[in-house]
């Protein structure tokens, strides 16, 4: 039976719900969503003109054998109505990134980047490293932003740069007030102490500019200056002073000696390189601020195999640029879809300020495109290649513990605590394409006794598979998972089976306990299973090392959770919870008692003593310990 006869009935069934839909549609923009029997969201598209494009879903003959399946699994549509077509393509964007709905290209893996921040708000400007939101220049007290980087690796090399060439300091403002001796950074000359005022403010603000403009894109200007004050201290015989002032010539050229590639001229600009093949496609994206290489990434977007490369290309950087800052030139190997529409879209998030999106065909930028286009190319190759290898991992995985087919989904749980304190529930998720880093989850534990292992283990699957299903996700879906690998043995299998079967969901799943063998000897593990005895696989088995490999993964990831959590309790002070208490203050009250505990102890007619402590304050703080 061929795939249309198979699906007739409801092929033939959605597209009369669409029909129906399509009477009521007006001739205007928008963006439609199409939903399946439970609610799920299959799929998000815009149109400049509603009724119009709606309208081609009924022509079922005409649809591709993926839009054929898309429609008859539709069973309800929603509509948002809008003033323009570049409206609808914003909205679009933000849908499908939220929803991730089955049937759209997807951008996975859309992680933030990191950014330089020199900060404003400080006679002494600091230079450090800034990853989410990014304020304005008002609130971040006149700070200026410079990025994004591809990586916090390409930050902090950069940063190396700034303090060997500039010598900004990179210590918080609470260790800059305290200090009363230049530290190791000054030493090192990496710094010029102002903590101790061994620099004036304006020498130093001349150190921060020449960083601004070596951020900016100027550092021709910066290293000719340099080299000025080199030759004229030689001239001096002010021999040290010119070795000095040489070093930081270096640490300059130091970063352009690391560049891949660099055009005259290019200012602010992304690279961006689509290549395809075996119906996977990798984006690669390398971004240029001032012409200099800020570093780069790779992409690899769901899609259908019949989707066209200009269709990928425009939904890649329609999602892409979202949530991130559009520089005013994009060069693309291949032309996106809705080029013009794109370009309006991204000039209405810069405030109107132009965007151009161009396909180079001669010159430097062709050169670099080019570039950009190889990077794809061998980016793919080692996903392709890696993908290979987890496939046939996955495919063992799933004759082993006899699924019926391999998993699409495996995700593998662990507790992490110390003596029951800062408990932590890690979750990790691997698929045929590696690990999904984007999906990992922590839990704070809440409600489980202290050290009790199970109770953790039962809130951690009750809070996660009764969210799945508050959000009625469908068990077909990329959200739902195929396998659940548990650490421990029987006990902890038996507490997730009876969480996952009050709840509803425990047929959907196949669920196995893995635990280390005697004395946790790591290669001696034990496998747990409801409906068959506990086994073991030989020590050079490669399925045993690739579950040892996910095993490893969410121990990593559970204590590096909860090593945050204990962190950030030991960094709480017993004064953070009493409302009216700002920084001021507090450092006053440690300051005069000493510790948090003693300013707990302190009688009201203690606290008055402390400068900035009114009598009503006290009588706060001491209630608020003494209630």
């Amino acid at each position: 039976m061929s795939e249309n006869q198979k699906n007739s009935g409801p092929l033939s069934r959605g597209a009369q719900i669409i029909s129906d839909y399509v009477k009521q549609l007006p001739a205007t923009p928008g963006v439609y969503r199409m939903l399946g029997e439970k609610g799920e969201v299959l799929y998000v598209g815009k149109a400049k003109a509603l009724k119009k494009r709606v309208v081609s879903y009924t022509h079922v003959n005409k649809l591709p054998i993926r839009l054929q399946r898309m429609v008859a699994l539709t069973h309800k549509m929603e509509f948002v109505h809008t003033q323009t077509e570049v409206e609808a393509l914003l909205l679009e964007s933000n849908l499908i990134k939220k929803l991730k709905p089955r049937y759209n290209i997807l951008l996975r893996d859309d992680k933030s980047f990191p950014y330089i921040l020199i900060t404003g708000d400080h006679d002494f400007a600091q230079v450090k490293k800034h990853r989410g939101a990014r304020k304005g220049l008002k609130e971040a007290g006149g700070g200026e932003y410079f990025g994004p980087f591809a990586s916090a690796g390409a930050v902090n090399n950069t940063i190396d740069v700034l303090q060997r060439a500039f010598k900004l300091r990179n210590c918080t403002d609470s260790v800059f007030a305290n200090r009363k001796r230049p530290c190791l950074q000054y030493h090192i000359k990496r710094c010029t102490a102002p903590c101790v005022d061994l620099i004036s403010k304006q020498e130093y603000a001349q150190q921060v500019d020449h960083a601004r403009q070596f951020l900016s894109g100027e550092s021709r200007n910066v290293q000719d200056y340099f080299v000025a004050k080199m030759q004229k201290a030689s001239e001096h015989e002010d021999f040290e002073k010119a070795a000095e002032y040489r070093d930081q010539i270096k640490a300059m050229q130091a970063i352009h000696a690391h560049q891949d590639i660099n055009v005259e001229g290019l200012g602010d600009a992304d690279v961006l390189a689509l290549t395809q093949k075996g119906g996977q496609s990798c984006v690669q994206v390398f971004f240029f601020r001032g012409g200099q290489n800020f570093g780069n990434r790779a992409y690899f977007p769901r899609h259908d195999k019949e989707e066209e490369l200009s269709d990928i290309m425009s939904v890649f950087m329609a999602q892409f640029y979202e949530n991130k800052p559009v520089p005013k030139a994009l060069l693309v190997n291949i032309e996106p879809a809705e080029k013009d529409l794109l370009e309006e879209a991204f000039a209405v998030k810069k405030d109107g300020r132009k965007v151009s999106i161009s396909m180079p065909a001669r010159g430097q930028r062709k050169r670099l495109v080019d570039f950009v286009v190889r990077n794809a190319g061998d980016s793919l190759k080692r996903k392709l290649s890696e993908r290979a290898s987890e496939k046939k991992h996955i495919k063992a995985v799933a004759k082993l513990f006899d699924m019926k087919a391999p998993p699409n989904r495996i995700e593998v749980y662990d507790n992490s605590h110390i003596s029951g304190t800062n408990q932590v529930g890690g979750m990790v998720v691997a698929t045929p394409d590696g690990f999904n880093k984007s999906a990992y989850r922590k839990f704070n534990i809440k409600l489980a006794d202290k050290s009790d292992d199970y109770g953790m283990m039962r809130e951690v699957m009750l809070r996660r598979f009764g969210r799945a299903i508050k959000e009625k996700v469908d068990v077909e879906s990329d959200d739902w998972p195929n396998l659940l690998l548990i650490d421990g043995g029987k006990g902890q299998l038996s507490v997730v089976t009876e969480a996952l079967k009050e709840l509803g969901v425990y047929d959907d799943l196949t669920v196995v306990g893995i635990a280390k063998g005697p004395d946790r000897n790591a290669g001696r593990e034990q496998f747990f299973m409801s409906d068959r005895d506990s086994f073991m696989l030989p020590l050079n088995d490669p399925t045993l090392h690739y579950l040892q490999r996910l095993r490893d993964e969410v121990h990593r990831f559970a204590i590096g959770a909860h090593r945050t959590r204990r962190k950030a309790d030991i960094s709480k002070s017993p004064l953070d919870g009493v409302s009216g208490i700002g920084a001021k203050r507090k450092k006053a009250l440690l300051l005069h008692f000493g510790s948090g505990k003693d300013v707990a102890g302190a009688a009201i007619e203690d606290l008055q003593a402390v400068e900035g402590i009114s009598q009503a304050m006290a009588e706060k703080i001491y209630n608020h310990f003494n209630d």
